[in-house]
């Protein structure tokens, strides 16, 4: 891989190797613009390539504790008193059919158990096992630690910035009119 300054940001960026590179993006509500968008001008392959060496650097530490990330997100959005399978999905932005066959994973594992609700028998609780509560704890220093050497590397105000940007995307995201 190559390395590119990108002197407007100050900042270093991977380039995309040829093949990538050979990739163009023209946009087509955006008549003025007359050049091809390369790849990494593009808004989501910066988003997408900081999240896949994010997932791999949390499923590598996961994997020491015989884990992975999807788990350790999973224990991570358990409450105390158990959630329902039916709002975890949701809650992480996880397709069902994924949730149900990692929820069987970490139940076969003995990481979680799932009990039926008193006040609703219809509802089905995932609750944390001693070994999920283990586990969870793990996770949770595994975040903390990422944040907090992110933070010390990267300025408040910068930080900030990114955050309204991030909110202001899922803002338009969740409007759907994007590419319509």
């Amino acid at each position: 891989m190559q390395r590119y300054k990108d002197h407007a940001q100050g900042s270093v960026h991977e380039k995309a190797n040829d093949s990538m590179r050979a990739y163009v993006l023209m946009l087509p509500w955006a008549s003025e613009r007359k050049q091809p968008m390369k790849p990494e001008e593009t808004i989501d392959f910066h988003i997408r390539w900081a999240w896949h060496r994010i997932a791999r650097l949390y499923n590598n530490a996961a994997s020491q504790y015989g884990g992975s990330m999807a788990i350790g997100q999973i224990l991570l959005n358990i409450a105390p008193e158990g959630t329902p399978s039916t709002k975890l999905g949701p809650k992480m932005g996880m397709e069902a059919r994924s949730l149900t066959r990692t929820l069987k994973t970490m139940e076969d594992e003995g990481l979680i158990k799932r009990v039926g609700d008193e006040s609703d028998g219809r509802l089905v609780r995932v609750m944390l096992t001693a070994k999920g509560k283990k586990m969870r704890d793990v996770s949770r220093e595994t975040v903390i630690k990422f944040n907090e050497r992110v933070q010390a590397e990267i300025p408040a105000k910068d930080l900030l910035h990114f955050r309204q940007v991030m909110d202001k995307l899922n803002e338009l995201l969740e409007r759907k009119e994007l590419l319509t």
